[in-house]
């Protein structure tokens, strides 16, 4: 059976109605990163941080997973061997029915130990308090990988990516890195596609990407039907 692995960007989250980060009316239009995702504001204003990530941990929760979602979902239960790496903090592809997805940038339904970056728990509902304490002792905070921050995880995505029969890349520029890295680590001979409206600098990937360029929900149904007749 082959092994399809399956990157997905702000743009699959965004036509569930999650605002993204780097959109010209995005979330960081009306936030400095400095003030609300790095290790430095933490420290300086961790309310500030806590309401953040409240009012998007809320928006979340209030999101219902889309076309592309659920897609990928059914392509996960006819494939099993399909494996989904998320630079997404949401659970959307867990509430259309995927399972062990790998969150690269960590996910806002928890929470984490101060000191230890993989030490988590869950979060019931929407609303972190401040003061908040991990079994560890330490201050609980968002489980969030902030900017200049360590990808804990990436290297266990590389290990996935390099095993890949297809990668499929949907709702991302390939400009986040590390994980537009990701097809780096993809053999030669494995097919790519891309699933983005836009039109990205392929650069020297462009020759091996089949681009849809069509949004997630109107890209990504016809392509899972594809692999699972294939």
């Amino acid at each position: 059976m082959k092994n399809i692995v399956v990157l997905t960007g702000a743009g699959i989250s965004a036509e569930s109605g999650l605002g993204t980060f780097r959109d010209s009316d995005g979330l960081w239009e009306k936030y400095r990163i400095e003030d609300v995702c790095t290790h430095e504001a933490w420290e300086r204003n961790p309310q500030l941080c806590v309401d953040f990530y409240n009012a998007r941990r809320r928006d979340v929760l209030a999101a219902q997973p889309n076309a592309a979602h659920l897609a990928l979902a059914k392509l996960q239960q006819a494939v099993p061997s399909t494996t989904i790496i998320t630079q997404n903090i949401d659970d959307l592809h867990e509430r259309a029915g995927s399972t062990g997805v790998v969150h690269l940038h960590g996910e806002i339904t928890k929470l984490r130990s101060s000191i230890d970056e993989l030490a988590t728990v869950d979060l019931d509902g929407w609303e972190q308090h401040y003061g908040d304490r991990h079994p560890d002792g330490s201050l609980l905070r968002p489980y969030i990988v902030f900017f200049n921050e360590g990808v804990p995880y990436f290297s266990h995505a590389c290990a996935i990516a390099s095993k890949a029969d297809i990668l499929v890349i949907v709702g991302t520029s390939l400009n986040v890195y590390p994980a537009a890295s990701l097809i780096e680590y993809a053999p030669e001979n494995c097919p790519v596609y891309l699933v983005d409206p836009g039109t990205p600098n392929l650069g020297r990937w462009r020759n091996r990407i089949t681009h849809i360029q069509s949004k997630a929900t109107e890209g990504v149904p016809p392509l899972v039907e594809q692999l699972i007749a294939d």
